[in-house]
């Protein structure tokens, strides 16, 4: 029989095991704002920039131009983004957090702060910053850009 490696062999298997509970926590807390975390993520790349048309944000965000309508469609509809037409070109428009929206910024940023502290808290403050350096340092040489989403 051939051997095989075991599944916890892998630091991919850690390294999901650890995600999987961060972004489903998170995603629960987020919930209860009456958003999902690829909306948060989307309305908090929103609210440093000024009216912006969905392309850059595509760029920005790393993601697809379908996806930035979907999720723009969808918050629109929660009255939590608001698009406005280019007068200079009846194809184009740009994108902007509304009141609602942005008022709801710290909010859902606190989560973020309160669920980072619940799972990396059990970390001294030398091991977190070692792991968000080394983190980085393969996000980097891998050319990792796609704002996690999912």
């Amino acid at each position: 029989m051939t051997s095989a490696s075991e599944l916890t062999d892998h630091t991919g298997y850690w390294m999901r095991m650890v995600s999987n509970a961060v972004s489903q926590a998170f995603a629960r807390k987020v919930s209860g704002a009456d958003v999902t975390v690829a909306e948060w993520s989307f309305m908090r790349a929103l609210y440093d920039l000024d009216p912006t048309p969905p392309s850059v944000l595509a760029e920005r965000m790393g993601m697809t131009k379908g996806a930035i309508s979907k999720l723009s469609e969808r918050l629109i509809a929660k009255g939590l983004v608001e698009r406005a037409d280019n007068p200079k070109d009846k194809r184009a428009h740009s994108l902007s957090l509304t009141a609602e929206g942005r008022a709801k910024i710290p909010l859902l940023a606190s989560l973020a702060d309160k669920n980072d502290a619940e799972y990396f808290g059990v970390l001294t403050e030398e091991e977190h910053e070692t792991l968000d350096r080394i983190l980085k340092v393969l996000a980097g040489r891998l050319g990792l850009k796609a704002t996690p989403v999912d």
